[in-house]
């Protein structure tokens, strides 16, 4: 019997359930390292995620140890790996386009199947990528930041361009420290000058702007009234997204990161004036995984500012209640789940 911290609404339980068998071909059983707490998994503490089904075992942001594998897996026992917990379907008109980041068919783990608050899960070998000599509690880190590394490619600005971060939560300064590697002239907004401080003090992003009733204004001065030439929202906020439409330089570009469960409405004589895109951009990819993972090991990304919290998976139930709302100080939170 393995722990297991599994959530129904309103209850974070620590269950025990049996360990996972041996696993099917092509698949590997791991002994779970370290789980970050995403945004995600506040949004689904407090059923607030448009995916999802309760009762689940939440937890994508992972790194593990292999114990063994299914036949026809070659990854030798004690391996050290970054999982990739977009599990797709291989058959579907965005996997046969290479995008299985966005599978018409995907399950996330922690969202859509039970992911890694627990001791040991089963994977695909493919969703395993090597951790490349990064420690594996900085080895979970490799996903979330992943997800602002894709913003970043899908959002094909050129180096040089003047990028705008709404929203300085953990996908928000993901998104930002990308931008900062792409070459981007960055500046973040935010409705909290705590957050924006921190920031500034422990990321070096001292260029910023505090959201208020002049917002548009204030863009407008930052950039000499021209806007932004790319702008990324991380808020996971309807009227937050309405709004950075505003934002976006004529011929500009506005990347959507957060999913919410609303319709979004905008001008649309502001957005053919301008002549801009809006792009949606889903999960990540093999590629912006080994971006990332390059990244952190060249001493690109400060993982260690980054996670500012740390518990046990016996602490959780605790911590993660409390963590949802109490956020001062807060960036990444890890779950620390082997022994």
């Amino acid at each position: 019997m393995k722990a297991v911290l599994c959530h129904r609404p309103g209850v974070l339980d620590i269950v025990e359930r049996p360990s996972p068998g041996i696993p099917a071909p092509g698949w590997v059983r791991l002994a779970v390292s370290h789980v970050g707490i995403c945004g995600t998994d506040y949004h689904i503490f407090e059923g607030k995620h448009p995916f999802l089904e309760y009762p689940r075992v939440m937890g994508h942001e992972i790194s593990a140890t292999v114990l063994e594998g299914g036949d026809g897996v070659a990854i030798p026992a004690g391996t050290p790996v970054i999982v990739n917990p977009y599990l797709s379907c291989g058959s579907c008109v965005a996997c046969l386009k290479d995008k299985p980041n966005c599978c018409t068919n995907i399950k996330v783990l922690g969202v859509h199947t039970d992911g890694a608050f627990c001791e040991e899960i089963t994977v695909p070998a493919g969703n395993l990528y090597p951790a490349k000599g990064l420690g594996l509690e900085a080895a979970a880190t490799v996903e979330f930041l992943a997800i602002g590394a894709h913003a970043v490619r899908r959002s094909m600005a050129p180096a040089g361009s003047r990028a705008l971060v709404i929203g300085a939560g953990p996908i928000g300064l993901g998104a930002a420290i990308f931008s900062r590697i792409a070459g981007y002239d960055v500046t973040l907004l935010d409705t909290s000058p705590e957050r924006l401080q921190m920031a500034a003090e422990v990321l070096g992003f001292t260029s910023g702007i505090v959201a208020n009733n002049n917002t548009i204004g204030a863009v407008k001065t930052k950039t000499n009234g021209d806007g932004f030439d790319v702008v990324f929202d991380a808020t996971g906020f309807g009227p937050s997204m309405e709004q950075a439409f505003n934002f976006v330089a004529h011929g500009g570009a506005l990347v959507l990161v957060s999913v919410v469960k609303d319709d979004i409405r905008f001008s649309d004589p502001e957005f053919h004036k301008r002549e801009m895109m809006v792009i949606g951009s889903r999960n990540a990819t093999r590629a912006d995984f080994e971006h990332v993972a390059d990244s952190i090991a060249k001493g690109l990304v400060p993982v260690d500012k980054l996670i500012t919290h740390r518990t046990t998976l016996a602490d959780a139930p605790r911590d993660l209640a409390r963590w949802a709302h109490e956020k001062t100080g807060l960036i990444k939170a890890v779950i620390k789940v082997a022994a």
